[in-house]
């Protein structure tokens, strides 16, 4: 297993306190990064300039992140390679559009790519609720691949405010919702999982998934559309957490 790199987040002047060795894990898309919107703006671009005024570039969007879940399912579960769900992913986009598949599906998906990471941006209110848990330590929880990942919380200003980007890939292929993988989040802060609370987007990941390793988990309910699992406390934005936590 590689060790990842170990990033302390200092705490703001005024604001550490004895939080008794607990730790907050964040996921990254979806809760402090704008992934959706990142994605949809880009696969949208994709589109238009490979095929002008598309009857269905309206869709695009919502079939890309269709197609985003079982995808990455394929990835984590050792089905195929991280390059190969990528060319898996935009064949089936061109084939639901009936878009000619690229002949060189890498090139294809690194303009995409390349679009994607032009609207990285972090959530506007992830400074402010970072800025209220002094005395945590805190990591990222994801499950990407840990150097686009890690590139991400570069991009959006986050270098040594959350500590170390855990993914699979230094957690032994383990991922999110499989109980080791939380237990080997906690374990990298020099926790225990009941010492760690997890925030996310994702009820599956984030929220029901960390009780099987018997961590805590906080639902980031963006939209505030939808009822909050039995049992867990939601939020709707991240500045509500530091009043959650009391």
């Amino acid at each position: 297993m590689r060790r990842p790199p170990a990033s302390p987040r200092a705490s703001p002047p005024g604001r550490r306190r004895d939080r008794g060795r607990q730790g907050i894990l964040f996921d990254l898309d979806g809760t402090l990064l704008d992934h959706r919107g990142a994605a949809d703006a880009a696969i949208t671009a994709w589109l238009e300039a490979r095929s002008p005024g598309h009857p269905r570039l309206g869709e695009a969007a919502a079939l890309w992140a269709g197609f985003e879940v079982p995808y990455l399912a394929m990835w984590h579960a050792g089905r195929c390679s991280w390059q190969e769900q990528r060319r898996l992913r935009l064949s089936a986009l061109c084939a639901e559009l009936a878009v000619a598949v690229p002949a060189d599906l890498d090139a294809a998906y690194e303009d995409f790519a390349g679009r994607y990471r032009k609207g990285w941006a972090a959530f506007p209110d992830v400074a402010l609720a970072l800025a209220g848990l002094g005395g945590f330590t805190l990591g990222v929880l994801t499950n990407g691949t840990q150097r686009v990942q890690e590139e991400k919380v570069h991009a959006i200003g986050l270098d040594g405010l959350v500590g170390p980007v855990l993914t699979g890939e230094v957690l032994d292929g383990r991922f999110k919702p499989a109980p080791a993988c939380y237990e080997g989040a906690a374990a990298a802060l020099g926790l225990r999982p009941r010492e760690v609370l997890l925030v996310g987007d994702d009820v599956r990941n984030d929220v029901t998934g960390p009780a099987a390793a018997g961590m805590r988990s906080v639902w980031l309910d963006r939209l505030g559309a939808e009822p909050p699992p039995a049992g867990f406390p939601h939020i709707t934005s991240l500045t509500e957490l530091p009043g959650l936590l009391g």
